[in-house]
């Protein structure tokens, strides 16, 4: 009997399955799938097996990764609903489907967690933030929880009611990144550097700045500041982002994801 099993193979589920193959053998994993031609591609690259249907492959995991578009859903849960049960863990992936709304779709006796992981999961390092109740889960349970999530990045736990602001500042904002790396980009080729040459030079520059808040623990402003010195290059660039409302921008951006997360539910 497998460990964990996800329904829907797609871009996250994907990521999780590679990340947890790291640390979980491959008979530990069973998954399922929309169309058996991608079936049949994943356990031939990760050797983990399909199941036939989706009831199979919930009926026989502790842990269960819902790993398919809301819309899908109810489908889902009319094929699984009679097969799990309390002794499960049921992880969502959805966004803006609580944990309540499943749990009642799903018959009422189940226990759900739901996670927001981003992209960047496909290569190991996503950011995903995960929410359930505590006192449902005994620390053997949490400790699984936070092992399927960290094995492709970083987790952190957060209030359910947090779950849509997460959405905003990592699920949707990779997306904002890579406008920003493109800009930035744009900026290089404009004064000569060659595409590939800015391209490689801003995400780097992306990447090592993230780290350097990460691994410092310091404010951003803080490193921001250190590279502003007095009267010079960066701190005119600065002033023009704020001039031309950047950081306005930005939490606009986060407003529009978080109103289109409270208009789907």
């Amino acid at each position: 009997m497998a460990k964990i099993g996800f329904i829907g193979m797609g871009n996250m589920g994907s990521a999780i399955l590679n990340g947890l193959l790291k640390v979980y053998q491959p008979g530990d994993m069973i998954f399922t799938a929309a169309h058996r031609e991608k079936m049949e591609k994943v356990t031939a690259e990760t050797k983990v097996k399909h199941a036939s249907s989706n009831r199979e492959c919930a009926g026989q995991v502790k842990y269960l990764i819902l790993a398919v578009k809301p819309q899908y859903f109810d489908i889902v849960f009319e094929e699984i609903r009679d097969v799990v049960g309390p002794e499960q863990v049921i992880i969502s992936l959805a966004p803006g489907i609580s944990i309540e709304n499943i749990r009642t779709r799903l018959g009422g006796g189940v226990r759900v967690v739901r996670a927001m992981p981003n992209t960047p999961a496909m290569l190991g390092e996503g950011m995903t933030g995960v929410a359930y109740e505590a006192a449902a889960y005994d620390e053997e349970e949490k400790r699984e929880i936070g092992l399927i999530f960290s094995s492709c990045g970083r987790m952190e736990l957060v209030e359910e009611r947090l779950m849509d602001a997460v959405g905003c500042v990592s699920g949707s904002s990779p997306a904002f990144v890579y406008m920003f790396i493109e800009a930035l980009a744009d900026s290089g080729v404009k004064y000569g550097l060659p595409r590939k040459t800015a391209y490689a030079m801003a995400a780097q520059t992306v990447m090592g700045s993230a780290k350097m808040v990460l691994e410092t623990g310091r404010h951003p402003g803080q490193l921001k500041d250190e590279v502003c010195s007095p009267g010079g290059t960066t701190i005119a660039g600065v002033s023009a982002l704020e001039e031309h409302g950047f950081r306005s921008s930005v939490i606009q951006a986060a407003d529009a994801c978080y109103d289109k997360t409270q208009r789907m539910k």
